[in-house]
């Protein structure tokens, strides 16, 4: 037993100084495209066409699944383990609980000019997939990740969804653009919740 929990510490600790490393990589090139409905402040609802995503979806811990997650989608956005050059690196890197509630999904934003059949085939851990139009209130703030935050400010935006007549249509979505190393005060982190039409 503790053999085994000494070899999933080892095997967390390698992801994050992966992901670490990818970090210092991040340079993003583009920015997923949205045209905004609404804008009230730091709060905003936007429309957001059909997004190619390619996604991990990973068990435990918040912090830690998602670290693996972005290590994984890394991996297969800068060429490694596959045929083929490295694709660019689109904003923002998008975070959620997956649909049946097994761990923890992160999502790299694909190239807009891509599609399925263009991009190289998925790593292992890694699969492509089509995002619907959506319609998404949003809460644009700075400083830290942690679950403490992301529950303040989502609950912010739900107030700000129901004062405002919308209704929710989806779970909250967690949206980052910038690498782990940028100053927290410089940050910008998004709640994103889909709305219903």
């Amino acid at each position: 037993m503790q053999l085994n929990a000494k070899m999933v510490g080892a095997g967390v600790a390698a992801a994050v100084a992966a992901g670490v490393g990818y970090a210092l990589l991040f340079r993003p090139e583009d920015e997923a495209a949205f045209s905004t409905v609404t804008r009230d402040g730091a709060f905003s609802v936007r429309d957001y066409p059909r997004l190619l995503v390619a996604e991990a979806v990973v068990p435990g811990l918040r912090q830690a699944a998602l670290s693996v997650g972005f290590t994984r989608l890394a991996d297969y956005v800068f060429g490694r383990g596959r045929a083929g050059g490295r694709l660019p690196m689109t904003v923002p890197v998008l975070s959620d609980g997956d649909e049946d509630g097994r761990g923890w999904r992160t999502r790299f934003v694909m190239p807009a000019d891509a599609s399925i059949e263009t991009l190289p085939d998925p790593s292992a851990g890694v699969r492509l997939r089509m995002l619907p139009a959506r319609r998404i209130a949003a809460l644009r703030f700075t400083g830290v990740d942690s679950d403490g935050q992301l529950d303040a400010h989502e609950a912010e935006l739900r107030a700000w969804i129901g004062d405002n007549g919308f209704r929710p249509a989806g779970p909250v979505e967690h949206a980052f653009y910038n690498s782990p190393f940028t100053p927290a005060l410089l940050k910008r982190i998004e709640v994103l919740i889909p709305l219903a039409a």
